[in-house]
């Protein structure tokens, strides 16, 4: 008998190579012009096509986004338009990232209740009732203040006190009646706070990553809205995207479960700025002044295990936070030093259109 841990192996192994031969599937990726959508887009094209993965959100894209490939106006609120793009476009596979992230959602309830539960509602029907296969992110924030905040493990208490966490527990448990009930193939993985230098961080709580290299490339200082020793679960986004493909291309007979935790390091303010000191400056000053995401951060865990993730699907990132540093300030230097000669970076396909906070 072929143990567990080799038998998904060789089942990982065995669908990439009816994958590589047979009809590629075509993709809709809701959100796509958000945090993480437009590198998903980009990496999906590049392994499935460019008019096989269709972009869709409810801004504007630029001119060389709408040139990489198809791109539709999609809001998720509304069944039949979501229905009408799955059946021209002939969607197999649907990457849902359209979401209210955590301080925004405390700011706007009733949007946040409206698009993290209601949106994903509507694409969950659409899976069943077109047997897609279904990836929808769920975040650190489905945990609450009586989790345990230590190698968090996948199955715990989880009881969330943000309008962010309780869509996110309402989704990963529907996710997985509607898999047991109905039959529809639905995967999700808890992201940490993910890290990127491309664009404005989205409305999280782990927005001050991001917000703290411009501070720090620009004026040598910043002020952060958590306290020094707030230690948060973070990924760098290359680890995140490389992780949601992973996870969207398993077999489903190597799935232990539908919903995984995912962990690459984990850092406090303080933690960073010391980092930052010792890659950019020794003069680097950092001030806390908390706010309202204090209390948000402070119901989340420190660390997540992620055992299942690593066996099941292969999860095993790469960037630390020394890594995600020196990665940061490569990237975002020419931006504050204009003059400066930039080394090569990664490419547009390669990077993501913002950070995502939590």
């Amino acid at each position: 008998m072929i143990p567990l841990q080799q038998f998904r192996a060789l089942a990982r192994v065995s669908f990439a190579r009816r994958l590589s031969t047979n009809v590629r599937p075509r993709v809709l990726v809701t959100g796509s012009l958000g945090q993480l959508g437009s590198t998903m887009v980009n990496t999906l094209r590049a392994k499935f096509g460019q008019e096989n993965v269709v972009a869709s959100d409810i801004k504007k894209p630029t001119l060389e986004q709408r040139s990489t490939g198809p791109y539709v106006y999609a809001d998720v609120l509304n069944y039949r338009a979501l229905e009408q793009i799955v059946v021209d476009y002939g969607i197999d596979w649907v990457v849902h990232f359209s979401a209210i992230l955590s301080a925004a959602g405390e700011r706007n309830p009733s949007l946040g209740l409206n698009v993290n539960i209601n949106g994903f509602q509507n694409v969950l029907e659409l899976a069943k009732n077109h047997k897609l296969r279904l990836l929808s992110p769920s975040t650190m924030g489905a945990f609450g203040p009586t989790t345990p905040k230590d190698m968090t493990p996948d199955l715990t208490i989880m009881r969330p006190n943000t309008i962010y966490g309780i869509s996110k527990v309402h989704m990963e448990l529907l996710g997985e009646y509607y898999c047991e009930k109905f039959g529809v193939d639905f995967r999700s993985l808890r992201y940490p706070g993910i890290i990127s230098a491309d664009s404005p961080p989205g409305g999280g709580t782990t927005d001050y990553a991001v917000d703290i290299f411009h501070a720090a490339l620009k004026d040598n200082r910043y002020t952060c809205f958590l306290n020094a020793d707030t230690r948060l679960p973070m990924a760098y986004i290359d680890d995140c995207i490389t992780g949601t493909m992973q996870l969207l291309e398993a077999p489903a007979e190597a799935l232990t479960q539908r919903t995984y935790n995912v962990h690459a390091c984990a850092f406090s303010p303080a933690e960073l700025a010391r980092e930052i000191c010792d890659q950019h400056s020794n003069d680097f000053a950092i001030d806390y002044v908390p706010d309202f995401r204090q209390s948000i951060a402070d119901t989340w865990p420190r660390t997540m295990a992620d055992l299942a993730a690593r066996n099941d699907w292969g999860w095993n990132p790469v960037f630390g936070t020394s890594d995600i540093v020196r990665t940061m300030l490569d990237k975002l230097e020419p931006v504050y030093k204009p003059t400066s000669i930039a080394q090569p970076s990664l490419g547009a396909s390669e990077v993501p259109s913002a950070a995502v906070g939590h």
